[in-house]
């Protein structure tokens, strides 16, 4: 018998979301693009909460929960953000100019007319100490100096480093802060 994880939708959970064999998807800006309106869409229309995000080229780090208010809550969000970031890459690979296209498309074919961009399955981490959301923050945000692509968080654009480490600057996606 399998354990199901839960999600307390009026927590702060800790959520990770990875491309199915943990391709590097997010290296081009259309795709990258992709997950941004979509998180922006899902802030501004279904009461998604984010406090902190981190967009990796294989795979979304994030902080977040469901508003209040929202009629939705936090799985509904992530399973309708995976579903349809998932048509929306599979049609955006096919449009641009990648130069994996065949490949990346063969490799998410999941059926005649079906693909899996993300991988399945979850493992949300319900965030209830402060301690322990700010070590999770610090590792969100750090992980694209981690893995050298940036030499400061802050320089990392996928991110809410920006948010949190500039003054008078805003990100790409619109966010909640911890306090």
């Amino acid at each position: 018998m399998g354990f199901k994880y839960k999600i307390r939708s009026d927590k702060l959970h800790f959520l990770t979301h990875t491309i199915v064999d943990w391709v590097d998807v997010f290296t081009r800006r259309e795709l990258a693009e992709v997950v941004v309106t979509s998180l922006n869409y899902c802030v501004e229309n279904k009461g998604l909460e984010v406090y902190v995000w981190c967009l990796m080229p294989s795979h979304l780090h994030m902080i977040a929960r469901a508003a209040e208010n929202s009629e939705y809550d936090l799985s509904e969000i992530r399973r309708d953000f995976k579903k349809f970031t998932s048509k929306t890459i599979i049609k955006t690979i096919s449009e641009i100019g990648e130069s994996r296209r065949e490949w990346m498309l063969n490799h998410f074919k999941a059926g005649s007319d079906k693909f899996e961009v993300w991988q399945e399955g979850m493992h949300p981490v319900e965030l209830s100490k402060r301690r322990f959301t700010n070590q999770k923050m610090d590792y969100i945000h750090n992980n694209p100096v981690v893995a050298g692509i940036v030499r400061e968080p802050q320089d990392y654009l996928l991110s809410s480093a920006t948010d949190y480490y500039l003054v008078n600057r805003k990100g790409l996606v619109k966010i909640c802060y911890i306090e």
